[in-house]
């Protein structure tokens, strides 16, 4: 069971549930926001994953990488981060050629980046999870927010994020998508007030 309280799958059954506009009536984005938007997360690897997907998406649609995701877990090998960090020229060129994943060289290249950068920041800080919770003061931030046009698309903790990730050398971390990695991994809980998870993912 999800921390919603609904089992994991048949979120999209539940038609009588508000939700946040954004999650329409798509199976994938429902379900999406039902289990695991906004839930506080502290696994690393699930924090390495966020990150890349959400500098995937840039220019793009949430749903294209939401259906790519399963191809990136394996092009990625589960987002184990020593492996991506390690991944050569060699290796990189054969992503490119994989259609499960967006393959935009420049996003394929900063994920090995970003894997590098983590691995030091691993290293420094005990975890990745305690270093990008730092920037909440280790809790999540419940904002609220009565309409989608009440969201902010960055913040003041997502610029101090951002300016940080980039100073360790990693790419696609700039505050709007740092803003958008914290609101997925529960960082920041923006659930719109009328929304049966506002406040309900603690």
């Amino acid at each position: 069971m999800p921390a919603s309280g609904i089992p994991k799958g048949e979120g999209a059954a539940v038609a009588s549930v508000k939700r946040c506009d954004w999650a329409g009536d798509d199976p994938l984005m429902v379900a999406y926001h039902d289990d695991e938007w906004g839930v506080p997360s502290h696994d690393d690897r699930h924090l390495f994953e966020m990150l890349i997907l959400e500098g995937a998406q840039a220019g793009l649609a949430w749903t294209t990488i939401l259906r790519k995701r399963e191809g990136y877990r394996e092009a990625f090998e589960d987002f184990d981060v020593d492996r991506v960090a390690r991944y050569t020229p060699a290796r990189i060129e054969r992503l490119l050629k994989n259609p499960a994943i967006v393959r935009n060289r420049v996003k394929v290249e900063s994920a090995v980046l970003n894997a590098r950068a983590v691995r030091a920041i691993r290293d420094d800080c005990g975890s990745l999870g305690r270093y990008l919770w730092s920037f909440t003061g280790g809790r999540p931030i419940v904002n609220q927010r009565n309409r989608l046009s009440d969201v902010p698309a960055t913040s003041a903790e997502s610029d101090a994020m951002s300016k940080a990730l980039k100073a360790r050398g990693c790419k696609f971390v700039g505050s709007t998508i740092c803003y958008a990695f914290m609101q997925a991994t529960g960082m920041v809980d923006d659930h719109l007030r009328d929304c049966w998870r506002w406040g309900n993912a603690q």
